[in-house]
Formats: structure tokens, C-alpha cells, sequence
């Protein structure tokens, strides 16, 4: 049996997917958490210097999506199909051009900016970056048969998108307002017994 090691920091951040892909299968894994402050110490043992870093056996996989994605195929949620695979693979990839456009904001955030300076990018970065993200994830929502992203059922692009909307209601608590197909979302992925059984005993952060 393939022995797991996931390392990350100890935030729910770009290594949660993989975690909830691991509660969904029932597969057994180290969830290493490395502090901030013992970072230094083991960043040469990964290979790009950056975590996520998921060991596989006596292979270490670098790259949150390349990880994610290793795992949904090895536990059948990548998509039931190679069309289904690259649409989840280009959702992955909408989220990515959404972190990219909103960035500056969430800088600005973890680095305690004048008020000013977080209500500027607040208005020029991040909302028209939510706005594109939820415009075509509804698009998709509102022509799939199953209530997820694609037609099959849960794949690892509905984990990462339901985390983050987690964290974004969390600072924004009305984000949601008036999405109703990414309410659905949500609350379809946290019902799924596996997850909510997860997410109820995760250690709990702010991202």
C-alpha cells in the first residue's frame, strides 16, 4: 500500500483540496504541518523550495494543482470522461485567473493596508475578479445535471471552489447573496458525509 505524507502550513489554504480528497476516499495520509517558523528549516528537502509537497512512497509530487489533480484521478473525482476531465481542469484554471486578477486585494488584507488602500483594490482588483469567477461558474452550474460542475458529480474543482467561497463569505459575509446556483454548491459538497465529518474535526483557520 502507498504510504501518503502531505506537507503545508498549518492553514487550510492550496493543500485543503487535497485533504478532502483523502477524507473522500478513505485513504490514509500524514497531514504534516510545518510552522512558518520551522519553514526555513525544511525548505530545501521539496523540490521547487515550496509547499504543498505531497510524498508518495520515496517520490515527493511539488505543485498544489499537480497534486490535486494526481490524487482525483487515482480516487475517480477528475471526471468520468477525458471531455469532463479537461472542463475540470479548465475550471481549475478560471480559479487561477481569478487569484491572479484578485491578488492584489488579498495582499493588501494580509498585510494590513490603510483602510483607503484595501477599499481602492477592494473595488478595482477584487470585485470585478468575483464578478467574471461567479458569472462562469454559474454558467456551468445552471447547465450541469447533477447540481456540481459537471454532468458526472463531485470532482475536485467543486472542493476547491466550496473552499474558497468558505473563505470568502468569511470575510465577506454576503458574497453569496443572490448566487443561488453557488449557495446549492456549497451546501451540496458540505453534506457530502465524508466532508462534513472532515471539516467538523479540522483544525480551524482563517484560510
Amino acid at each position: 500500500m502507498v504510504h501518503y505524507k502531505l506537507y503545508y502550513f498549518p492553514v487550510r489554504g492550496y493543500a485543503e483540496t487535497a485533504r478532502q480528497l483523502f477524507a473522500l476516499s478513505k485513504t490514509p495520509y500524514e497531514d504534516i504541518r510545518i510552522t512558518h517558523e520551522e519553514w526555513p528549516k525544511h525548505k530545501a528537502e521539496m523540490p521547487f523550495e515550496k509547499m504543498p509537497v505531497l510524498s508518495i512512497g520515496e517520490q515527493k509530487l511539488p505543485q498544489s494543482f499537480a497534486i490535486i489533480r494526481y490524487l482525483a484521478r487515482q480516487f475517480g473525482y477528475a471526471g468520468k470522461n477525458p471531455l469532463e476531465e479537461a472542463t475540470v481542469d479548465a475550471l481549475g484554471d478560471l480559479m487561477k485567473d481569478y487569484f491572479s486578477e484578485a491578488q492584489p486585494y488579498f495582499v493588501a488584507m494580509r498585510e494590513q493596508k490603510p483602510a483607503a488602500e484595501q477599499e481602492k483594490l477592494k473595488k478595482e482588483a477584487f470585485q470585478p475578479a468575483v464578478e467574471r469567477l461567479f458569472k462562469f461558474l454559474e454558467k456551468y452550474l445552471k447547465k450541469s445535471k447533477s447540481g456540481f460542475l459537471v454532468d458526472s458529480g463531485l470532482t475536485w474543482v467543486d472542493l476547491f471552489v466550496t473552499d474558497h467561497l468558505g473563505t470568502l463569505t468569511g470575510f465577506e459575509p454576503h458574497a453569496l447573496d443572490g448566487h443561488k446556483e453557488l449557495q446549492h454548491l456549497r451546501e451540496k459538497v458540505l453534506t457530502v458525509p465524508e466532508i462534513k465529518e472532515w471539516v467538523a474535526k479540522r483544525p480551524a483557520t482563517q484560510m
